[in-house]
């Protein structure tokens, strides 16, 4: 399976990028599907750009979407993925993928460009791999980055990517993932002032 952020890429852009790695299906997981910086990209005129190439559309945001309404997967306002991983919803669209990829080569679709920046990788594509699926994520180039590397740039990012005497490779991952997690997990300013059930 495959990631890719739609960034501002124009249509013929995008579509190229799909058109390279033989994509066939696009599962959409964004929570809003629309912008105005990339109207481009709403829900409907994507689904249109895609259909008359003959590559399918799913939208998932409602269940692997990284703004859940779920009140009990924040902490201090900000989205916890490791409960939102949990949820009756994120399983559901997870199984849905895998099932969907029996018969389909699947883009994971998400806005950001950079993966490490996305909910895409740091969550969706690490419980697929925790499936067996091995995940590529596709750049803005064109060209394709491993699941692993990204992983591996991960921890470089934050000085995590030397051996240590007392904590294995697996641990330093988490922590990179765990720091990662901070910086680009959904915040719901409400919840935040107002105070999490899940606090």
């Amino acid at each position: 399976m495959f990631t890719v952020g739609h960034s501002t890429h124009s249509v013929s852009h995008f579509l190229s990028l799909l058109h390279k790695h033989d994509i066939t299906a696009v599962a959409d997981v964004r929570s809003t599907p629309a912008s105005r910086f990339t109207p481009q990209f709403n829900r409907d005129a994507v689904k249109r750009s895609l259909h008359e190439v003959d590559i399918k559309y799913a939208f998932l945001g409602s269940q692997l979407g990284a703004r859940t309404k779920d009140a009990a997967c924040y902490v201090d306002g900000q989205v916890q993925y490791s409960r939102l991983a949990q949820t009756p919803d994120f399983v559901s669209g997870i199984n849905r993928l895998l099932k969907g990829a029996q018969n389909e080569r699947i883009a994971i679709m998400c806005t950001e460009q950079e993966p490490l920046d996305c909910h895409r990788c740091i969550l969706v594509a690490r419980t697929l791999e925790k499936h067996g699926i091995t995940i590529d994520h596709i750049h803005g180039d064109g060209h394709i980055e491993s699941h692993t590397m990204a992983m591996q740039r991960l921890m470089s990012s934050f000085g995590l990517d030397q051996p240590e005497l007392f904590r294995t490779p697996t641990e330093r991952l988490q922590e990179a993932l765990s720091r990662q997690e901070q910086r680009i997990a959904y915040v719901n300013e409400e919840l935040r002032i107002n105070g999490t059930p899940g606090k």
